[in-house]
């Protein structure tokens, strides 16, 4: 499990390790530093250079003591170093104080103030002057947003990349909400964000991880120290996540795939899904819902088919099965069959069907995905929908979707960022699946997972695993019945969410670009090779 941490748990951690006597504020900070140079030269080492030149933009914070920490070290390997200070050095806290006076120690080196007249009429408007930009100024610890100075310095970012500047960011660019990935205000980013023991949820959320350029984690001694719990209710009764201490609704994680291979049994011991279509003209959708489920491992995959339909479908399909599902009634008569434990509504299926069709399926408490249109139905009575919902549901809304069934949280979400920590899209999915009853997944390339219990997974399409040819027609569609696959085949709907949404990025990653939704299932195969299926 790989949890993203926010800026309370952090600063938690490391008062954790001290208060332990394991190790110092100071030592953490020198290891901080040294992380960024180390991080800087292996990512440039073009740049590791004796008269390479670095501007070195330091915080009235901790995050400004680590900038002084890698102007320290920078100098002791040759480089001429300028150091600009937002702040007052008699008023930095203890740690930061201290590099600030080692770095005044060292002779022949000045901090100069960052105040009016701007920065850029004094050094940054010839960045040909200097070859490294090192962003220390606020990182995980900014709560207000960047206004005035930093506005201009944010503004700056073509001219540096003209001149082959580049820009390291300590922490976080700053102007990045470490809760959230919204920007206060103004941000300055980063071709190369340094963090530190992990990730924290703004590299992944909202803006983040566009800001953030290319992301590094160091280690700087705090393995195995425990994670308090932040400003959270007692846990719950038994284990989550494999962390007995921490209540699923403090604990957000990077998705956790649950992919099983099949052993023994029959098909019937896979599942069976049924896939709801639309009418002629309209059953592609359902079809590659469909294709994914079937591809994943489900035993059995059905088409319910409205008669209109069902000429176009039995041309297309030889694996997948066809039932005639013309109305809510039809539906009830198909379920009987118990052996039918996971459905999906929605792909293509138009407004008056799954109007129709909806509550229907939801009566039977089977499993169920409810995607596209079966959500868009209920846009404009999201109550009723929530009403007919059980634990079994999976929601899984795109950012307009989203608006229609949950207007208010989307209303906080998309509201500017005001202050730190700004409402994230995790606080949004946390909230909606509570409102739902059931897990709700958050399309995005930041897709956020969370089921009513607190339990959340951000699945990141970011940096190494960036997939942006996932957004072309069909391929949400392709996750739903992905989503309905591992359902049928016994998984949790958080399970079977968290699998799905990782197993979409991976398969989209192992085509590469010129993917189209059809492509993604035919991936399925060579994925789980590499997994040792």
């Amino acid at each position: 499990m790989t949890e993203l941490l926010t800026a309370a748990q952090m600063r938690a951690i490391e008062q954790a390790a001290i208060e332990s006597g394991k190790v110092t504020g100071l030592e953490l900070m020198e290891r901080a530093g040294q992380g960024v140079v180390e991080a800087i030269f292996e990512e440039w080492p073009d740049l590791d250079a004796v008269g390479n030149r670095a501007v070195v933009l330091c915080g009235p914070g901790n995050n400004g003591g680590d900038g002084f920490v890698v102007a320290r070290l920078l100098r002791a390997r040759g480089w001429e170093v300028e150091v600009f200070l937002y702040g007052d050095p008699a008023k930095l806290p203890p740690d930061a104080k201290a590099n600030y006076e080692r770095w005044s120690e060292m002779g022949d080196v000045t901090v100069r103030a960052i105040d009016p007249p701007p920065l850029l009429d004094d050094g940054l408007r010839t960045p040909d002057r200097f070859d490294l930009l090192v962003d220390a100024l606020f990182g995980t610890g900014l709560t207000r947003p960047l206004k005035g100075l930093f506005t201009i310095l944010s503004t700056a970012r073509s001219l540096l990349v003209e001149n082959g500047v580049r820009v390291a960011g300590v922490d976080l660019p700053s102007g990045v909400c470490s809760d959230s990935g919204q920007t206060l205000g103004a941000a300055i980013g980063a071709d190369l964000t340094v963090t530190f023991h992990q990730q924290k949820l703004g590299h992944f959320l909202g803006g983040g991880s566009e800001l953030c350029g290319k992301l590094v984690v160091k280690d700087i001694g705090l393995k195995g120290i425990p994670r308090p719990r932040v400003g959270v209710k007692p846990p719950p009764m038994g284990a989550v996540g494999g962390c007995p201490a921490v209540p699923p609704g403090d604990i957000v994680q990077l998705a956790n795939p649950s992919l099983v291979g099949k052993g023994s049994g029959h098909k019937f011991s896979h599942g069976h899904a049924l896939i709801l279509t639309g009418g002629a003209g309209k059953t592609g959708a359902a079809r590659l819902s469909a294709r994914g489920a079937l591809r994943i491992g489900a035993g059995l995959v059905t088409l319910g088919v409205p008669p209109s339909g069902q000429q176009e479908v039995a041309c297309q399909i030889t694996a997948l099965m066809l039932q005639r599902v013309a109305d809510a009634e039809a539906l009830a008569q198909a379920l009987e069959d118990t052996r039918l434990n996971a459905l999906c509504l929605g792909p293509g299926m138009g407004i008056d069907r799954a109007r129709d069709l909806v509550p229907a399926a939801l009566v039977a408490k089977r499993a169920t995905v409810l995607d596209a249109d079966a959500l868009s139905a209920f846009g404009d009575a999201p109550e009723e929908l929530f009403s007919m919902l059980h634990e079994k549901c999976v929601l899984t809304p795109h950012g307009g979707e989203f608006a229609r069934l949950f207007p208010d949280i989307a209303t906080k979400l998309n509201a500017p960022a005001t202050k730190g920590p700004a409402y994230s899209k995790v606080d949004a999915t946390r909230e909606a699946a509570v409102r739902a009853g059931c897990v709700v997944l958050f399309k995005g390339a930041d897709t956020v997972i969370a089921a009513p219990n607190g339990r959340c997974s951000v699945n990141s399409a970011h940096y190494d695993r960036a997939a942006p040819w996932l957004a072309t027609a069909g391929s949400g569609d392709v996750l739903a019945g992905l989503i309905t696959g591992f359902l049928a085949r016994g998984l949790s709907p958080m399970q079977a969410a968290e699998s799905a949404a990782w197993l979409h990025v991976e398969c989209a990653l192992e085509f590469g670009p010129g993917l189209i939704a059809e492509d993604l299932p035919e991936q399925i195969p060579a994925v789980f090779r590499k997994l040792g299926f």
